[in-house]
């Protein structure tokens, strides 16, 4: 276990990313697409693509799934023992005859670091995807560029093209993305894949008629706190302590009542 561990730290540092690490057995699964789909039902397909945030305090079969050993294990291996999760969405993409697109135009996450949009410092984010369903080049598989994470913090401006699902519209440059660098990461249902918040990742439309629907969470160590940054304001209603101890204390731990810490 050690070595995987070092093995998982390795990597994570040296690339920026990991991927098609199996969680959710087939019954585990099985319950995960059964509950998110009586959600999908309550709620609509059209706002279910983006608005379930942060529901792992609501439901605690959305914190079992953020709380899963296989994830815990992953995350401490790359991030360190004392960890806090962060902030939770379902975000799923549907075929356009199940979900008519805006305009005609179907939608994509645009090339971006996700560290742009957090207002902490003191530590990274890593960012998991959880797959429910498989994921592929047709249904909009997640691309990450390698090692991408070494170079900083890019510039972000405003995107000029239609369907960016990022809340703030915004894109990293064309001229500033080493495009033909990037590697896919295909995912089968029950898998994840984790990246850190500096890495440039891109999510492509679907044009299949299939839907993509995964469950991202976030995490940071417990060195991370909390800046007023007015390019990056943020609030943290939904943190919770999920492993270790946390000796600094800058975030309030929203654990529900329910909750057991076990990691």
């Amino acid at each position: 276990m050690e070595n995987k561990a070092t093995n998982l730290k390795n990597d994570y540092e040296n690339n920026g990313y990991l991927t098609g690490i199996q969680v959710l057995n087939k019954n585990e699964l099985a319950e995960a697409v059964q509950n998110y789909s009586a959600l999908e039902q309550k709620f609509g397909k059209v706002h279910v693509q983006y608005n379930l945030h942060n529901l792992h305090l609501e439901y605690t079969w959305v914190m079992d799934l953020a709380t899963h050993p296989r994830v815990l294990q992953t995350i401490t291996a790359a991030l360190g023992p004392n960890i806090i999760l962060l902030d939770s969405r379902f975000i799923c993409k549907y075929p356009a005859l199940d979900v008519p697109h805006e305009n005609n135009v179907a939608p994509f996450v645009a090339w971006h670091q996700d560290i742009r949009y957090w207002g902490f410092e003191g530590g990274s984010v890593a960012s998991v995807w959880l797959a429910l369903d498989d994921v592929d080049q047709e249904n909009g598989v997640l691309q990450v560029i390698p090692g991408s994470h070494k170079q900083g913090l890019l510039e972000h401006r405003t995107s000029a093209v239609a369907g960016n699902m990022l809340t703030s519209n915004q894109e990293i440059p064309e001229h500033l993305i080493e495009g033909e660098k990037a590697i896919p990461c295909p995912l089968k249902a029950g898998e994840m894949s984790v990246h850190d918040g500096l890495t440039v990742h891109f999510g492509e439309p679907n044009f299949s008629n299939r839907r993509r629907c995964g469950f991202v969470i976030r995490y940071v160590p417990t060195t991370a706190y909390p800046v007023d940054d007015p390019d990056r304001p943020r609030s943290f209603p939904a943190t919770v302590l999920v492993a270790g101890e946390d000796k600094f204390k800058h975030f309030k731990d929203h654990a529900p009542s329910t909750f057991t810490k076990t990691f």
